[in-house]
C-alpha cells in the first residue's frame, strides 16, 4: 500500500515541475503587464477623484454664495434698495418666462356639415324645441315653418274668468276693482247687489266667480259679463249681462235640516270613540262640557253608550254643514242615565225633567296655585296674628280674575286694606269678594256669568306683592271658600216644559245617520241634463251587460 502512494506523489511532483518549466516565463510576463495596467488605472482613478473633490468644493462655494443672496424678497420692504430691485427683477423674469411658455389656443375642427334635403330639414324643424308662442308643441310637425307669418298684435281672449275672495274687513267695491273692474262699474255692481241682499251679511271668505267680457277698445277696461256667489247656504246670487244690461238673479237652493244623530260605545276614550263615529271635534267638546256640568265624567263607563244630536244642513248642490250640539245623552244597560237638550233663548242645556244647567262646585277665580288658606295667621305687614278670612292665590300682575259662579256686582272700587276690590252677590245668600286688583272689568249693578272676567291681579291695599285675596260670605259672615259647594239651576214654566218635551221627543225620533243619506229630488223638480261622458259610460255598461 505504501509503494503505490509514493509512486503517485512522485508523478505529481514531476508534473508540477514540468508545468513550471514549461510556463514559467509566460506567467512572469503576464504579471508584469497586469501591474502596469493597474498602476495606470490607479493614476486615472486618482485624477477622477480629485476632479470630483474639486467639483464638490466649487459647488459648495457656489451654494454658500447663492444662499447669501435673496432672490425673492418682500417687495413691501426696502423699496428702492438693491435687495428690492433684485426681487423686482426676479418677478419680471418669472413673468417673462410665463408669457413665453403661454400655450397657444387653436380652434378645433368640427365635423363637416351634412347635406340635408328639404324634406329632412322640415322633419328636423318639426321636432326641435321652440317657444309655444312660435308654434312649439309636442309631436311631429308642430313647430312653425316658413309659411307662418307673425302678427303685429296678438288677439285677446274674448273672456277672462276669475275667482275672487271676500276678505275680512273688505268691501265689495275694493274686491271688484282688484279683479279688474273700473271704479264706476264696481260701485254700480255693489249698489245692485246691496238692493237685493244685505252686504253686511256677506261672510268673509265668500268666493265670487267673475267673468269679464271683451274690451270695447284696446285702451278700455273689460266689462263685467257675469258674477255669481253663494250669499247664504240656501241662496245663490248672480249678475248676468243680457242685451248689454246687468240684471240680478236669485236662485234659492233647497236645504234639508234633518239633525245628525251619532251613537256609539264609549270604549277606552269617549273622545276617540266619538271621533271614530264621525262626530266633529267642536261637537265633542260641547258634549263633554254639557255632560261635565251635570254629572261626573269619571262615572261614565267604557260599556256605556254615548248619544249626541247636532244641527246639520245639506243642500241639493251637495254641500253639507254641521252646526251646534242639540242633544247629549249617556245610556247604560239600555236605560238613559243622562239626557240633556239645548233649549231657550240663552242656549242652555236642560235635563229631561226640564231642570236647567246644573253646575256643581265653584271654579277657581285664577289659574294660579293657593299660597295661604283660611284661618289664623301672622299678618305679613302688620306683624301680629289675626284671622285670615279668605284664600290667597298666586299670580302674575295683570292675570285675569273670573267670577266663580253667576251673580250681581254689589260693590266695585277701593275697600280699605283690600285695595281695589269687587264684591258679587250670588243665589242662596252667598257673596264673594276679590281683593288687591290692579284694575276692574265690571261696574256696580252689573250681572256676571260664571267664568266672566271681573278684574286683574294686582298689589293694591295691604299687600306684599301681586296676588288675589278671595273671600266668601254667607249672611254677611265670612266662611271658608274651600268648604262651600252649591249648584245653580233654572226651572222651566209649564208652557216651556211642554214645548221642551215636544222638542226632545222629536229629536229622539231621528235615526242615527239619517242626515247622511243623499237628498231625494222633489217631484216637481226638473231632471238635470245628463253629461255626455255619463251617457257614454251608461251605454258602455249596457253593451257589456
Amino acid at each position: 500500500m505504501d509503494q503505490p502512494r509514493a509512486f503517485s506523489n512522485a508523478i505529481e511532483d514531476e508534473v508540477e515541475t514540468a508545468e513550471t518549466v514549461e510556463h514559467g516565463p509566460v506567467s512572469r510576463a503576464v504579471v508584469e503587464r497586469d501591474g502596469a495596467s493597474g498602476r495606470a488605472r490607479r493614476r486615472k482613478g486618482a485624477r477622477g477623484a480629485g476632479f470630483l473633490r474639486r467639483l464638490k468644493l466649487s459647488r459648495t462655494k457656489v451654494e454658500r454664495k447663492l444662499a447669501d443672496i435673496e432672490f425673492a424678497p418682500d417687495l413691501a420692504e426696502g423699496i428702492g434698495s438693491r435687495k428690492w430691485f433684485r426681487g423686482a427683477g426676479t418677478m419680471v423674469a418669472l413673468i417673462a418666462v410665463s408669457v413665453a411658455l403661454w400655450p397657444e389656443f387653436a380652434p378645433l375642427e368640427a365635423a363637416t356639415i351634412a347635406e340635408l334635403d328639404e324634406e329632412t330639414h322640415d322633419e328636423f324643424r318639426s321636432q326641435m324645441i321652440m317657444p309655444l308662442a312660435l308654434g312649439g308643441d309636442t309631436g311631429r310637425r308642430m313647430a312653425a315653418t316658413d309659411a307662418v307669418r307673425l302678427l303685429r298684435a296678438a288677439p285677446e281672449r274674448p273672456q277672462l274668468q276669475l275667482l275672487a275672495t271676500y276678505g275680512q274687513g273688505d268691501s265689495l267695491t275694493s274686491m271688484l276693482r282688484r279683479s279688474g273692474l273700473e271704479p264706476f262699474q264696481a260701485a254700480e255692481v255693489e249698489a245692485m247687489i246691496g238692493r237685493a241682499f244685505p252686504l253686511e251679511d256677506i261672510e268673509p271668505g265668500t268666493q265670487f266667480a267673475i267673468t269679464l267680457g271683451r274690451r270695447p277698445a284696446a285702451d278700455e277696461p273689460r266689462p263685467l259679463d257675469n258674477l255669481s256667489f253663494r250669499a247664504r247656504f240656501d241662496l245663490e246670487m248672480a249678475l248676468n249681462r243680457t242685451d248689454g244690461q246687468l240684471a240680478v238673479e236669485k236662485q234659492v237652493i233647497r236645504v234639508d235640516d234633518t239633525p245628525l244623530r251619532i251613537r256609539g260605545e264609549v270604549g277606552g276614550s269617549l273622545y276617540r270613540s266619538a271621533r271614530a263615529a264621525g262626530a266633529p271635534a267642536s261637537a265633542i267638546q260641547a258634549y263633554l262640557k254639557a255632560m261635565g256640568d251635570h254629572m261626573d265624567l269619571g262615572s261614565i263607563g267604557s260599556s256605556d253608550t254615548f248619544d249626541m244630536i247636532l244641527s246639520y244642513r245639506r243642500a241639493e248642490t251637495g254641500e253639507r254643514q254641521a252646526g251646534k250640539l242639540l242633544f247629549a245623552g249617556i245610556e247604560r244597560g239600555g236605560q238613559a242615565k243622562a239626557q240633556l237638550m239645548r233649549f231657550g233663548d240663552k242656549d242652555e242645556f236642560f235635563d229631561a225633567s226640564g231642570t236647567g244647567e246644573q253646575r256643581s262646585g265653584l271654579i277657581a277665580p285664577v289659574p294660579g296655585s293657593m299660597s295661604s288658606r283660611y284661618g289664623m295667621r301672622r299678618h305679613p305687614i302688620l306683624g301680629y296674628k289675626r284671622m285670615h278670612a279668605g284664600l290667597d292665590f298666586r299670580g302674575r300682575h295683570g292675570t285675569p280674575i273670573v267670577a266663580v259662579t253667576d251673580g250681581t256686582v254689589s260693590g266695585a272700587g277701593r275697600m280699605g286694606g283690600c285695595g281695589i276690590a269687587v264684591r258679587l252677590n250670588h243665589a242662596g245668600g252667598l257673596s264673594t269678594r276679590y281683593c288687591h286688583m290692579s284694575r276692574m272689568a265690571v261696574s256696580r249693578g252689573q250681572r256676571v256669568r260664571r267664568g266672566q272676567v271681573i278684574g286683574y291681579i294686582g298689589s293694591t291695599g295691604l299687600s306684599t306683592g301681586p296676588h288675589l285675596h278671595y273671600e266668601m260670605y254667607r249672611g254677611n259672615r265670612h266662611v271658608d271658600p274651600a268648604s262651600v259647594k252649591y249648584v245653580t239651576r233654572q226651572q222651566l214654566t209649564r208652557a216651556q216644559l211642554a214645548q221642551f218635551r215636544e222638542n226632545l221627543a222629536r229629536l229622539k225620533r231621528v235615526a242615527p245617520g239619517e242626515a247622511l243619506a243623499e237628498l231625494a229630488p222633489q217631484t216637481d223638480e226638473a231632471p238635470k241634463p245628463m253629461r255626455e261622458i255619463d251617457r257614454l259610460n251608461q251605454n258602455q255598461v249596457q253593451r257589456v251587460d
